[in-house]
């Protein structure tokens, strides 16, 4: 099991073993039409009137798929999962190790945390065992589906994705059917008012890891092509339709807590949707981290682990944590390691698609199947772009935090790039030709 089900960890995904565009899509759908997008869309609901939140989510999903898509892209050409993708993208060896060991704290924490989130919505609807029993379960299960892989995580998307569709269908008429849909859309907000940039920062916030773990999944797309289109349908459909439901449901229940508002409008049943839709974030969560740790062992311990033990071992451990309650200590935390996020998409992009110091080697072994015989150990100036794109986002005092972080890390690779480059090419032909030519 642990060959059949390791789903190419290391090495790039041969055509043979890829995916319809929809299949990927299902589950890309499932990402971002979770339980956390009809918490989004209430909170935007409740500080926003219905238009406002629309052009805030079309502003935020219009970014996010321009990120996604780019990303998504790079995934699919090479076959690679993020983090080895990496390697030949600006980081390097040794810089891939630490992307994706914060791909590895910052899912596996908030696999943990969502497991949580799920036992506890188990226990408020069925009671019966304590809470850390349901954690144990929940983890257990999760666990479970993804030690199968890519396979099995397509059929559990093909099972509640479905599911949770109807939910929503339903959610919209129990609780809205005593209301006017054109009053609801006229209505001022309910809460609190949120200015544009705020609403915009949160949607485009909320799925930048989904954006940057991209590649993890397109991997198993078999054209660009597919990426674009499962892209525009599974984001759009998943920000606008999950997201919408959420601005007026809040508008209706004149309140932002939609866990509420459900439980209260579809009963046992919606409840239960509700609690399980949690797994289709959450198996991703869990996947991507130990893609993250496999290759992070690699480099830094020169050990193949598998990703089947990596799975078990991070599943293992952020189950036992979301049973004990420890990781709501870490929230924080997670959040500030999700503040290193997006600078690795400006970096990426930058130099797959711009710099292209490395594009050659990759374009050379794509055929064959293979990963290039060479790769750079450590690039300094990818990771002062890293670093500074962080800064950027967390103290630019102006835009949206998420995509200043991107695009500064964007363009400061692309000027450092260029001139380590052009350096190298002054050095090269000093050498070959024993001094600079003269103009």
């Amino acid at each position: 099991m642990t060959v059949e089900h390791d789903d190419f960890s290391l090495r790039r995904v041969p055509d043979d073993r890829r995916y319809s565009w929809i299949s990927v899509a299902l589950q890309r759908f499932g990402q971002v039409s979770s339980f956390h997008q009809f918490l989004l869309g209430a909170v935007l609901g409740f500080g926003m009137t219905f238009w406002e939140a629309v052009l805030a989510i079309t502003i935020g999903s219009v970014l996010l798929e321009i990120i996604t898509i780019l990303m998504g892209v790079a995934g699919t050409r090479e076959g690679l999962s993020t983090s080895v993708l990496a390697r030949w993208t600006g980081f390097g060896t040794g810089g891939s190790s630490l992307v994706g060991l914060l791909m590895t704290l910052s899912l596996a924490g908030w696999f943990g945390v969502q497991n949580d989130v799920f036992a506890h919505g188990l226990h408020a609807l069925m009671g019966g065992p304590p809470v850390w029993v349901w954690a144990l379960a929940g983890g257990a299960l999760v666990t479970a589906i993804v030690v199968f892989g890519f396979h099995a995580m397509a059929w559990t998307a093909y099972l509640t994705v479905p599911a949770f569709l109807a939910l929503a269908g339903f959610s919209i008429v129990s609780a809205l059917g005593d209301h006017s849909l054109p009053a609801l859309m006229a209505e001022p907000p309910p809460g609190p008012s949120m200015s544009l940039a705020q609403g915009t920062t949160l949607v485009a916030g909320a799925f930048i890891m989904g954006a940057i773990m991209t590649p993890d999944m397109t991997r198993f797309n078999r054209t660009a092509s597919d990426v674009v289109k499962q892209t525009l349908v599974s984001v759009t459909l998943g920000q606008y339709l999950i997201g919408l439901i959420g601005v007026l449901l809040a508008h209706a229940a004149k309140s932002a807590d939609v866990v509420g508002i459900i439980t209260s409008s579809s009963g046992v049943l919606g409840t239960l949707i509700l609690v399980t839709a949690i797994l289709k974030i959450n198996d991703w969560n869990l996947y991507s981290s130990s893609l993250g740790l496999v290759n992070t062992v690699q480099v830094l311990l020169s050990r193949r682990l598998d990703r089947t033990t990596a799975t078990l071992l991070l599943g293992g451990l952020g189950t036992v944590l979301s049973a004990i309650g420890i990781l709501d200590h870490f929230t924080t935390f997670l959040t500030w390691v999700g503040v290193l996020t997006p600078p690795v998409a400006g970096v990426v992009i930058a130099e797959y698609y711009v710099v292209r110091r490395w594009k050659p080697a990759l374009d050379a072994t794509r055929a064959s199947g293979e990963l290039p015989s060479a790769c750079p150990s450590w690039v300094p100036s990818a990771l002062i772009c890293w670093v500074a794109g962080a800064a950027v986002g967390a103290w630019l005092p102006w835009g949206i935090p998420t995509v200043n972080s991107v695009l500064g890390a964007f363009l400061l690779y692309i000027l450092l790039g260029r001139r380590t480059t052009a350096a190298v090419s002054a050095t090269a032909m000093t050498s070959s030709g024993g001094s600079k030519t003269r103009s």
